[in-house]
């Protein structure tokens, strides 16, 4: 099958599920029993535990299905949309991410029962799956915070942006992981979850806090207009835990070229401080694209000018001996 047409195919499979899904969720309840028998203990079916959550799990599947379609085709526009996608529905709607009390519901076991939570799942478990596999795709599509702050970034003029020098910017982004560790040991010892609050500003979509944390939010986004994507590279707990998971895993790494020994390109365009000359720091890695748009890019990537070149040469050195 090719593109086009499996494009077309992921839209239609999109559209069915949200169509089934607002058939599932529109039926209304049996009528009363007249002889009255509603009073007798009834059997909770699957059906009756799935028709609440089938939107839900159908606009999930969709927005997995999105992204990963975008991320295939290698194309900002898509990407892009996906982030749009993200913030509307995960995070206006649903205020939906991965955040640190997941990783305190592991700590103690305590997931929520998965006949209730199937979208949770689905959404939990593509996040995992995605990071083993690609690195840390989760945060540079699916997360809703991520998706706001990468749409600031394409709209905020460059010119208000300050790049931290190197040097700085390696250490900088240790930051989180310490973050990580004192976190998840402050609730091992005291099992108080609302010290999520003071590390992740994902309550921003509940828009539910006090003075306190609306002024840290405040703080955090101005400083987001002038490092870009701030909050994600250098003080996300949750992004450190994938990055720990990327880098002892990433089953399908980013590729490289001889020539990105010498090459610079793709560490300028890396607007992560994922790149160090010809490795990928997995760990920092979002799987954002834009390397790999350069790296299949004919007129842009040295590669590909190298074999031009080469083949120019070839051919000037055959006219010579002629």
């Amino acid at each position: 099958m090719n593109r086009p047409a499996a494009a077309r195919l992921l839209v239609l499979v999109f559209f069915f599920l949200i169509a089934t899904a607002t058939l599932v969720r529109a039926q209304q309840p049996s009528s009363p029993d007249p002889w009255g028998f509603d009073d007798e203990v009834k059997v909770e079916t699957w059906a009756d535990i799935l028709r609440p959550q089938a939107l839900d799990i159908a606009l999930t599947t969709g927005l997995i299905a999105f992204a990963l379609f975008s991320f295939s085709r290698r194309s900002k526009v898509l990407k892009y949309t996906t982030l749009v996608f993200t913030l509307v529905y995960l995070g206006v709607m649903k205020s939906t991410m991965i955040s640190v009390t997941d990783i305190f519901r592991v700590v103690d076991l305590n997931l929520p029962e998965f006949k209730y939570s199937v979208a949770w799942y689905l959404f939990a478990g593509f996040a995992v799956i995605s990071t083993v596999v690609w690195g840390r795709f989760y945060c540079g599509r699916m997360c809703a915070f991520g998706a706001f702050t990468q749409i600031l970034d394409a709209i905020v003029p460059r010119r208000l942006r300050i790049e931290p020098p190197l040097w700085l910017e390696r250490r900088a982004s240790y930051v989180k992981y310490g973050l990580l560790i004192a976190v998840v040991g402050y609730y091992i010892a005291t099992k108080q979850t609302s010290v999520y609050r003071y590390v992740e500003p994902f309550w921003m979509f509940t828009r539910s806090a006090d003075v306190l944390l609306w002024t840290m939010l405040a703080t955090l986004l101005v400083a987001t207009l002038v490092v870009r994507n701030l909050y994600c590279r250098f003080l996300c707990p949750v992004g450190a835990m994938l990055g720990v998971i990327s880098q002892v895993s990433t089953v399908l790494p980013i590729k490289r070229w001889s020539e990105c020994k010498t090459c610079k390109i793709c560490e300028r365009a890396c607007e992560w401080g994922a790149i160090q000359g010809p490795k990928i720091i997995k760990s920092e890695c979002v799987r954002c694209d834009d390397c790999e748009r350069i790296y299949a890019d004919k007129k842009a990537c040295v590669h590909w000018l190298m074999i031009v070149k080469k083949e120019r040469w070839a051919r000037e050195g055959i006219k010579g001996t002629a």
